[in-house]
C-alpha cells in the first residue's frame, strides 16, 4: 500500500448528464486534445493537456455514445441515439455532414489514414464512409452477430475490431473481405476495446475483468481479475508498465501491468466510472463519470521535476491553442457561444 500516491484531478465540469466516451487525438503540432460523448447530446472538446473547454458540438437530438477525432485533429465524429452518426468542423464547430441510419448509433472510429469514418450500433451492420465522398453511399461490411458496443481499426486500417452489448467475445473483420477472421472469446459483453499506441497490445474489460491480447497474433497474454464490474480500461502508452481501469465503484485504479498488482486508487466520483483514457504522452489520464464529471489525473507525483517540464510545456501548448481555436462556434450571427455553466 505504501507504493500508492494520492492524487488530485483536475475536474472538468460542463456535461449535464453522464460522460459516456473519451477520446484523445494523436500528438499534432498544436498539441492534443480530448473529446468526450455524453447523454446530454453535446459532444464537448477540451485541450488534451490542460482539460480545458475549448468548444461544444451543438447538433444531436440524442444521446451521444460515442465520439472522436481523426489523426489531425481537424475533423471530429460522433455516434448517437438520434439515429445518426456526425462529421463535425473540429475548428469551428459546425457540422460538416450527417449520416443517417436506421437505429441508435453506439460506435464511431476515423481510420488511421483519415479517409474513412467507421459506425455501427443496434442495427448490427458495420459501415465505413468515405471522407471525400460524403454523400456516397457507405460500404457496408458482413452482419455483426449481436449489437455493435465498440469499434477500432488496426493493422494500418486493414482490420476492424468490433465488441457486442449482448454477447461476449471481440470479433476482428478483414476490411477487404467484409468477413471475420477472428474471435477473441470472453465470458461476459466487452465494454471497453482499446488498441495501443504502438499496435502491440489490445487492451479489452469484460465483466471484473481486464484482459491484453497480443494485436499480431490474437494470444491471450494477460488477464487480471478486478475488485468490481470493469466498464472501462487503458494501458500506459509509453512504457506499457501500468494500466487504469474503473466501473461500478467510482474508483479509478491503477495496477502493474506484468503483475496485476493495484498501486494506486482515485476516489472522487460520485458515480460509476464509465472510461478512462490515457493521453498520448502517458503523464495523466481521464475518466469520464455518470457524475457527468470529467477528471484528469496526473501519472507521476506533481513535484517531479518531468512534471515542471511537462507544466512549460503545456503552458506554450495553451497559447497556441488559444490562437487557433478563438474562434471555435461561431453562430449564424456571428456570435461565439457561450462556455458551458461550471454547475
Amino acid at each position: 500500500m505504501d507504493k500508492k500516491k494520492v492524487t488530485i484531478p483536475q475536474v472538468c465540469h460542463g456535461h449535464s448528464r453522464p460522460v459516456v466516451d473519451l477520446f484523445y487525438s494523436p500528438i499534432t503540432p498544436d498539441g492534443f486534445f480530448l473529446i468526450s460523448a455524453s447523454k446530454d447530446s453535446h459532444p464537448m472538446l477540451r485541450n488534451g493537456e490542460t482539460g480545458d473547454w475549448i468548444g461544444t458540438f451543438e447538433g444531436h437530438k440524442g444521446a451521444v455514445w460515442s465520439s472522436c477525432l481523426d489523426n489531425n485533429a481537424l475533423r471530429a465524429a460522433s455516434a448517437s441515439a438520434d439515429f445518426s452518426a456526425k462529421l463535425w468542423d473540429a475548428l469551428t464547430g459546425d457540422v460538416l455532414h450527417s449520416f443517417e441510419h436506421k437505429h441508435i448509433v453506439r460506435a464511431c472510429a476515423f481510420s488511421e489514414d483519415t479517409k474513412s469514418l467507421l459506425t455501427g450500433g443496434f442495427e448490427k451492420i458495420l459501415r465505413v464512409f468515405d471522407m471525400n465522398r460524403l454523400d456516397a453511399p457507405p460500404t457496408e461490411v458482413d452482419k455483426s452477430p449481436g449489437s455493435i458496443r465498440t469499434l477500432t481499426w488496426l493493422h494500418s486500417d486493414q482490420t476492424i475490431l468490433s465488441s457486442c452489448t449482448d454477447i461476449g467475445g471481440v470479433r476482428l473483420w478483414d476490411v477487404r473481405s467484409g468477413k471475420i477472421v477472428q474471435t477473441l472469446e470472453t465470458k461476459s459483453p466487452v465494454t471497453s476495446a482499446e488498441v495501443s499506441q504502438d499496435g502491440r497490445y489490445i487492451t479489452t474489460a469484460d465483466g471484473s475483468t481486464v484482459k491484453f491480447w497480443d494485436a499480431n497474433h490474437f494470444g491471450l497474454l494477460k488477464s487480471y481479475d478486478m475488485p468490481c464490474n470493469i466498464e472501462s480500461a487503458s494501458l500506459e502508452p509509453k512504457s506499457g508498465e501500468k494500466f487504469v481501469a474503473g466501473g461500478e465503484d467510482m474508483w479509478v485504479r491503477v495496477f502493474d501491468f506484468y503483475t496485476g498488482e493495484e498501486i494506486g486508487c482515485n476516489k472522487g466520483h460520485h458515480g460509476p466510472v464509465h472510461c478512462v483514457r490515457f493521453t498520448p504522452t502517458g503523464v495523466s489520464y481521464a475518466s469520464g463519470s455518470e457524475d457527468g464529471t470529467i477528471r484528469i489525473w496526473q501519472t507521476t507525483p506533481a513535484n517531479s521535476e518531468e512534471n515542471e517540464t511537462s507544466s512549460r510545456r503545456v503552458k506554450h501548448s495553451v497559447d497556441e491553442v488559444s490562437k487557433k481555436i478563438e474562434g471555435f462556434h461561431i453562430n449564424k450571427e456571428g456570435k461565439t457561444a457561450e462556455k458551458p455553466s461550471d454547475t
